[in-house]
């Protein structure tokens, strides 16, 4: 099992990459990790992506994007329009992006989804952050959904029940489109939590946990 230490403070600037595919994604799947960062960490500058919304989903992405960087000073959120459910189709596109994203930022941290989910959009992301982006620490993230696709993860953050509260509540309140859905809902949320949490031996019961393939030393 993999550790990090979020004990020690650190006074240098240090760059996290967010990728999500659809609006809710990044939060869902690493918001208590960033929320211990930013906890953690005093200086920390921000570049987060979302790949698919429409107008509407735009201003509750950006609503809870900022919501969960309301304490980070420096940090750039990007909503794009690529079609939901058609990433493989429009992958030159989305690919473009990526080769000016490399250009214009270089992360100490990558967030991204796992080679491993089940949904071709999320995969597609996924596949182009390991191809952008090579002499980085990338973790990758899990979305629960009927795919049935979560795996053994190997990279686990402990979270405070406060924390976790925070993540559930910033993420029920900015999606509101998605309340209907029989998934979104708090106990979806905390279960999946509780569960890493066990499986870490959290001492407070909760943790996020995601997939490192590659650390360097």
């Amino acid at each position: 099992m993999l550790k990090f230490n979020f004990e020690q403070k650190s006074n240098s600037s240090y760059k996290v990459l967010c990728l999500g595919a659809h609006c809710d994604d990044i939060e869902i799947g690493c918001g208590g990790t960033i929320l211990r960062l930013i906890e953690s960490y005093p200086d920390l500058v921000f570049y987060w992506v979302v790949f698919s919304s429409n107008l509407h989903r735009e201003k509750e992405a950006y609503h809870s994007a900022n919501k969960f960087l309301e304490k980070v000073i420096e940090k750039n959120i990007i909503i794009k329009q690529f079609q939901d459910g058609f990433f493989p189709f429009i992958g030159i596109e989305i690919k473009q992006f990526f080769e000016e994203l490399k250009q214009d930022y270089h992360p100490d941290l990558i967030f991204t989804h796992s080679r491993h989910d089940l949904h071709q959009d999320h995969r597609l992301i996924s596949d182009f952050t390991w191809n952008t982006f090579r002499n980085h620490l990338i973790l990758e993230y899990e979305i629960p959904k009927y795919d049935g696709d979560l795996g053994n993860p190997n990279f686990f953050v402990h979270l405070t029940e406060n924390i976790c509260k925070d993540k559930i509540n910033y993420i029920l309140d900015s999606f509101p489109s998605q309340s209907q859905k029989q998934w979104f809902t708090e106990e979806t949320f905390l279960s999946i939590l509780r569960l890493r949490g066990i499986e870490s031996n959290a001492p407070n019961k909760y943790a996020e946990a995601f997939y490192c393939r590659k650390v360097v030393f």
